[in-house]
């Protein structure tokens, strides 16, 4: 073994999922036609964004929209179809990449938002990409031990203003080519939000047993995508090469332990066509099981998984295996197994 962590819950399940999308669409088209002066400038093509990352769209808050009320939406939603009273829940975990201030934490409002108790424990926990799935790791490790009964883990991501931001920064007559591609994964980010619910599996026979799973860091990577409110800027090749590696070296030292060669679905973090394909062939994944949403979603971060896992739940069948998969800057990897 080359350092895998491995972490197995005999009695937890995810109860629901549940996703909140904005109403407005933001085409790559649209981003590509603001961009038009630059582009022509440094010799770039005007279908960029499709070409390259497979993003077509993505979605955007509207004037009567915002990415808090979305998610306490998508809790409510979570909650009622768990069949859970918020007066029951002993857990919130918020794990958005998006906060408007340092403190407090984004979790404290949305605890309000949704009518928790007093006892119910609230904070955040930041780790790129990977937020959500750390979240249903720790809340599953609270449930396991008895601290709690129910925990439900929110995401919210708010990727607008640092898309525009970013747009006006590379339509400066200084900004280069270098520039341009440092910033290009910032294009491809689009917003929306999720929750989930988990709880005891001897008390919800019904739900979705979380099995465990790996993580993995590779912490020498930390400076490869750094982001901010201003924005978020990366070497995307080295990212793509230090993530594959990670994984791969995850994935085989899973081996030993659990058989995720022939899940029924493969619930991916979506970050581009590249990304996708890349950890697809370096796995040796059935491209079949693995759901894209990137092409109209783009890069929701941490939001991703779950808003692709609910898409994908209608399909789903009792006694199907479902891989949740990520990659996040840092670089760390996590993979959780559900039995359906």
């Amino acid at each position: 073994m080359s350092g895998n962590a491995t972490t197995r819950f005999a009695n937890v399940s995810l109860l629901s999922v549940a996703s909140r999308l904005p109403g407005r669409v933001r085409t790559s088209a649209d981003v590509q036609d603001r961009l038009a002066p630059a582009l022509r400038r440094l010799g770039l093509p005007r279908t960029l964004l499709q070409r390259v990352a497979g993003v077509h769209e993505r979605r955007a808050w509207g004037p009567d929209e915002d990415v808090t009320t979305a998610t306490v939406a998508a809790g409510e939603e979570a909650l009622q179809v768990a069949g859970v009273d918020p007066s029951d829940v002993g857990l919130i975990i918020n794990t958005s990449v998006t906060r408007k201030h340092l403190e407090p934490s984004v979790a404290v409002g949305l605890h309000h938002g949704l009518g928790l108790p007093s006892s119910a424990v609230n904070f955040d926990v930041a780790n790129a990409c990977l937020g959500f799935i750390n979240g249903m790791s720790i809340a599953a490790g609270m449930i396991e031990s008895g601290q709690i009964r129910y925990a439900i883990v929110v995401d919210g991501e708010d990727a607008d203003d640092v898309q525009d931001a970013t747009v006006e920064r590379l339509l400066h007559a200084d900004a280069g080519r270098d520039d341009f591609m440092a910033e290009f994964a910032t294009l491809t980010l689009g917003s929306g939000a999720a929750a989930a619910v988990l709880g005891r599996a001897d008390e919800h026979p019904d739900g979705h047993r979380i099995l465990g799973g790996v993580t993995r860091a590779a912490t020498q990577h930390h400076l490869l995508c750094v982001g901010s409110t201003d924005g978020m800027f990366t070497d995307a090749q080295a990212l793509l090469e230090g993530g594959l590696e990670l994984v791969v070296d995850a994935w085989k030292d899973a081996v030993a332990e659990w058989d995720w060669a022939a899940m029924d679905r493969y619930v991916t973090h979506q970050v581009s066509k590249v990304h996708t394909r890349a950890i697809t062939e370096a796995v040796g994944l059935d491209r079949s099981r693995v759901p894209v949403t990137f092409p109209t979603l783009g890069n929701v971060g941490p939001a991703s998984v779950p808003i692709t896992l609910a898409a994908e739940q209608e399909s789903l069948r009792a006694g199907d295996r479902v891989l949740l998969m990520g990659v996040g800057s840092g670089i760390n990897t996590a993979m959780m197994e559900l039995a359906w």
